[in-house]
């Protein structure tokens, strides 16, 4: 049925040609969107009244069509969204009727020049006075206005979503502002955008698996970077004192509703700072686009509300784990640790006590709903963040976590050269014992701190889990334009 419509569509194609038409024009003059049109005439018109003498120009993607033998209702989708049309035989001519009825399809750009009027029903239409095919499409739309709804498609072929979902566009935009809103946050408070590599000989920032690829003229391995953090704290050795770096980062690990291996963070770095002065930078900041976002400060998410204003409530994580777990992750001894795992299926490849500390946390973490700042994490867990003043042996860290995922990660960051090197050698060992994730020795890094780094402090926040909260999205996969998905067969052509 598919190939029947694009082989009779690809035929019309050259039917156009042969009436001296172009089906994909280079331009086309607008001088309304869709939005604006309602915006100028929604209230100024009542059903059946006509505006003859305002003259619009407006151009979308024909999303349906009622043919009524002499006239045609159809409907035209742009950025802004619908906007209805109608052209009538005896207003454009017999040839130009003829074209619009045998040749355009829903899925068809089409440019309309015309006036607005309402319809008997109240519905705004543009009167069509000329139109012109902008763009011929040779597939048909899935399900009309009834959207999108398979997700492997919705994944695989995101274009096909944003046709037929306005609520996944809308989704999109309201990305996209988030994003706008975090950049004039942090410009406004004299933070300055930076850009660091991408592909690193060493990687560091965060516990992860990298992706590793080659570079012919070194003829050497290098890696997609994990995380922009030992980047950015150079940069704080070299004199920037407030610097951020909003961007993609890259991690070969699994895929889940809250993990995809390409995404999207922004790391803040502020000299002279620690950790409690990240965690008021972090609520200001997320409160005040909250309320920017819905004018209140209390948000649906998957059925929940959960309640923004501040304070924020703040827990340390052996307190929490304690209380969910009877098991005490700074003095119980690795037995008990392993035991309380065991007890609830876990099973822990590498049985050093982070490790055994991390799953721990993985059996509770979806019992904190509302934003909550998670503190004072073990230094075995935190190989980059300073100890803390009143106990070394856990450090001045802190998580976000909303809705039992982590939002953000933040700490006073370890500025001691010394201890940096015994921290690296024990993620060495790690890495010796077959923990992949574990970071590598960073020499430069090492080198840059003994130039001395000031007291800083630093915050990354994921972008993409902000934005599912916001969204009210179930998978990550959701707010990523286009996720990583397995290529379909044959939709890899290698040589």
């Amino acid at each position: 049925m598919a190939d029947s419509i694009r082989q009779r569509r690809i035929q019309e194609i050259e039917e156009l040609r042969k009436l001296g038409i172009d089906p994909y024009p280079y331009r086309y003059e607008r001088t309304h969107s869709s939005r604006d049109v309602h915006n100028a005439f929604d209230d100024v018109l009542k059903a059946g009244e006509v505006l003859e003498n305002e003259k619009v120009s407006i151009a979308g993607r024909v999303m349906a069509l009622r043919k009524h033998g002499k006239s045609i209702f159809f409907v035209l989708q742009d950025a802004y969204g619908p906007i209805q049309a109608y052209i009538r035989r005896n207003a454009v001519g017999e040839d130009k009727f003829r074209i619009f009825d045998r040749y355009v399809n829903i899925g068809d750009h089409v440019g309309v020049q015309g006036f607005p009027f309402k319809s008997k029903t109240g519905e705004l239409t543009i009167f069509t006075e000329n139109f012109e095919i902008l763009c011929k499409s040779l597939r048909t739309l899935p399900e009309k206005w009834h959207g999108l709804k398979d997700k492997e498609i919705i994944y695989r072929q995101r274009y096909l979503d944003l046709i037929s979902n306005r609520e996944s566009f809308e989704r999109f935009i309201l990305r996209s502002k988030v994003i706008r809103f975090i950049r004039e946050f942090l410009d406004a408070r004299g933070f300055i955008e930076v850009e660091t590599p991408i592909l690193h000989s060493v990687t560091g920032g965060a516990n992860a698996r990298p992706f590793i690829t080659h570079i012919n003229v070194f003829d050497m391995d290098l890696y997609l970077r994990i995380a922009p953090e030992l980047h950015l704290k150079r940069l704080i050795v070299g004199g920037f004192e407030k610097v951020y770096e909003l961007g993609k980062n890259f991690r070969n690990e699994g895929i889940s509703y809250k993990h995809n291996p390409e995404f999207t963070s922004v790391e803040i770095y502020q000299a002279y700072a620690d950790y409690t002065d990240m965690m008021e930078l972090t609520e200001e900041m997320i409160v005040s686009l909250v309320q920017e976002i819905f004018g209140t400060l209390k948000v649906k998410y998957q059925n929940v509300e959960l309640d923004f204003t501040p304070p924020w409530r703040r827990i340390r994580m052996r307190d929490f784990i304690m209380e969910r777990l009877n098991v005490d992750i700074l003095e119980d001894p690795d037995e008990k640790l392993m035991e309380v795992l065991e007890d609830n299926g876990v099973e822990v490849e590498f049985r050093d006590r982070g490790h055994m500390i991390e799953k721990l946390w993985d059996l509770v973490e979806d019992g904190l709903t509302a934003p909550t700042f998670l503190l004072d994490h073990p230094v075995e867990i935190s190989p980059l963040a300073k100890r803390h003043r009143e106990d070394p042996r856990v450090t001045e860290r802190f998580e976000l976590i909303i809705f039992g995922r982590e939002i953000a990660n933040a700490f006073s960051e370890l500025n001691d050269p010394l201890d940096q090197f015994e921290r690296f050698k024990k993620q060495q060992a790690l890495r010796e014992a077959g923990d992949e994730e574990a970071q590598m020795f960073d020499r430069d890094f090492l080198r840059a701190l003994e130039y001395g780094m000031p007291p800083t402090g630093g915050l990354g926040i994921g972008i993409d889990r902000l934005v599912m909260i916001l969204t009210d999205s179930q998978s990550i996969r959701d707010v990523i334009l286009f996720p990583l998905v397995r290529p379909e067969p044959g939709e890899v052509v290698r040589e």
